[in-house]
């Protein structure tokens, strides 16, 4: 009759091993998924900003013809555009478009100033569809933060934190404006 108790032991033992296992590869699986739809959204965010750095030239262009003196906007613009295009790391990138964005701002507040331009229809389809390149930035930007959110949490919380720092699965960065340009507000003069 023992033996029959260390052979329920032993099957015992083998269930709550391969459970456990079963566990640690499920929350693997789901550190990997998760890490994976992080990815995912900053490339949906990085098509619509290849797509806003590609309408610049052409709103740049526009806009030199009618306000030649606002030069000092129009190389800020230039400026953050080639900075977007020297970034080689997701951080890199998102600091160089926040600056991007402050500046097209403030070019898009410059252009109240010449109602010519305004009327212009070449800078008017630029300027339609600079903003809903921008809307869909905003909304792939609060994906991709809401999908940094769930993974960061996931890669912290026990018992994921240990398979995720045997594996050396990081935290991942939020995609914020930059104090800098939080602080600068365009101002707007009639």
């Amino acid at each position: 009759m023992k033996w029959w108790v260390g052979l329920i032991i032993a099957v015992a033992a083998v269930v709550v091993l391969v459970l456990i296992v079963k566990a640690l590869i499920d929350m693997y699986n789901k550190l990997v998924r998760g890490r994976e739809k992080v990815k995912n959204g900053w490339s949906q965010i990085d098509v619509q900003l290849r797509r806003r750095f590609d309408l610049i030239p052409n709103l740049v262009e526009t806009v030199k013809g009618y306000a030649a003196h606002e030069k000092e906007t129009l190389e800020k613009v230039t400026m953050w555009r080639s900075r977007v295009s020297a970034a080689t790391t997701t951080e890199e990138s998102m600091e160089a478009n926040a600056g991007l964005s402050s500046a097209l701002g403030r070019l898009l507040v410059t252009m109240e100033k010449y109602p010519e331009l305004k009327a212009n229809e070449n800078f008017l389809r630029l300027q339609t569809e600079l903003t809903e390149i921008e809307n869909k930035i905003a909304f792939s930007r609060q994906f991709y933060n809401d999908t940094v959110q769930k993974y960061n949490v996931l890669v912290k919380q026990f018992p994921s934190n240990i398979i995720a720092s045997m594996f050396k699965f990081k935290e991942e960065k939020f995609f914020e404006v930059d104090e800098s340009v939080r602080e600068t507000v365009p101002q707007v003069k009639f």
